[in-house]
């Protein structure tokens, strides 16, 4: 199989080298292979910019990929000519397709309400905590018991996008979920550990300190049912859930709510920072709040409403 092919398996180790993550290594290895079939394997060492302007156009003008599809592929090149091949692709010439703005769905607090109310269990806790917390789904899932300050009501998400941290709001509603939630997964770790096993541990942490997966701290708030094989330390681990859980669940809540609206996880995230802003807070703070490096990304959440406001409390608890 060409994924196992000695050029793909060496980008793959220099990936990991850099510290990329799963999920961009995955991603630059699927554009990388794909690169490669397009042009009938030829070996990127014998092709160049005219090559990766020919693929880059195909992907536009035959497959309409969406801008942000494009440039994925286009920074795995990059990473693939410059890093590893050590060669500049120079000027291209080639122009990405521009993107009109689209203001994000907003839902209104009675339609998350009804949302909620169609959801039973763990996903309606992920969904909470996604709307009264701002969470990415990738972020809430790999939360961590360490994560979840019970006491001053804060969540630390730990290497969110942009591998920053940052702290946020945790709603009074979701405190003694989350608490009920620790003593849960907590049983579930000492059972694991007493197999010699317990939760995936990022990056060469297990190498470093062995027994890491033993402190209570690093156990995944939502733990996979099932165990799975390391892909980097190919060890038996339990990771977190997958995200097509929550998002199966919630595409049948929307339903059974009879919600107009295009609807995902990353909804209650938007509606997080807009009923933020409609109650007073500062943009500042929402920025903070939304791990924004810009605060003029933060600023397309007041074209919803019109102007700027100022004050912060976690829109859950006006519900």
């Amino acid at each position: 199989m060409m994924e196992k092919s000695p050029f793909l398996e060496a980008v793959r180790r220099n990936i990991r080298l850099r510290g990329y993550s799963i999920r961009t290594e995955k991603s630059y290895l699927y554009w990388i292979k794909s690169f490669i079939l397009f042009h009938h394997k030829k070996h990127p060492e014998t092709m160049g910019s005219a090559e990766v302007i020919s693929f880059l156009s195909f992907l536009a003008n035959q497959r309409h990929v969406a801008i942000n599809t494009q440039k994925v592929a286009l920074n795995a090149l990059a990473f693939l000519y410059q890093k590893y091949l050590h060669v500049e692709l120079g000027d291209m010439g080639f122009q990405l397709a521009t993107k009109q703005r689209q203001l994000p769905v907003v839902l209104t607090p009675t339609e998350i309400g009804h949302i909620l109310a169609n959801l039973a269990d763990l996903p309606t806790l992920v969904i909470k905590l996604l709307y009264g917390s701002g969470l990415r789904i990738s972020e809430c899932l790999r939360l961590r018991v360490q994560d979840v300050d019970l006491t001053h009501l804060a969540i630390t998400v730990r290497d969110g996008k942009g591998h920053k941290d940052r702290q946020t709001l945790l709603s009074r509603q979701c405190a003694p979920q989350l608490k009920q939630r620790i003593n849960e997964v907590l049983a579930l770790q000492k059972q694991d550990n007493s197999q010699g096993f317990g939760p995936s541990l990022p990056g060469a942490l297990s190498r470093k300190y062995p027994t890491a997966f033993r402190q209570p701290g690093w156990m995944f708030i939502f733990p996979s049912p099932a165990t799975s094989i390391h892909p980097v330390t190919h060890t038996l681990c339990r990771h977190h859930i997958h995200s097509s859980i929550i998002r199966k669940a919630l595409h049948r809540a929307v339903i059974q709510a009879q919600i107009p609206k295009k609807v995902g996880c990353h909804t209650f995230r938007h509606s997080f920072a807009t009923h933020l802003l409609a109650q007073g807070s500062d943009i500042r703070s929402v920025q903070e709040l939304l791990g924004h490096n810009d605060v003029k990304t933060t600023q397309i959440y007041t074209h919803i409403l019109g102007e700027h406001y100022a004050g912060v409390t976690s829109p859950l608890d006006r519900l």
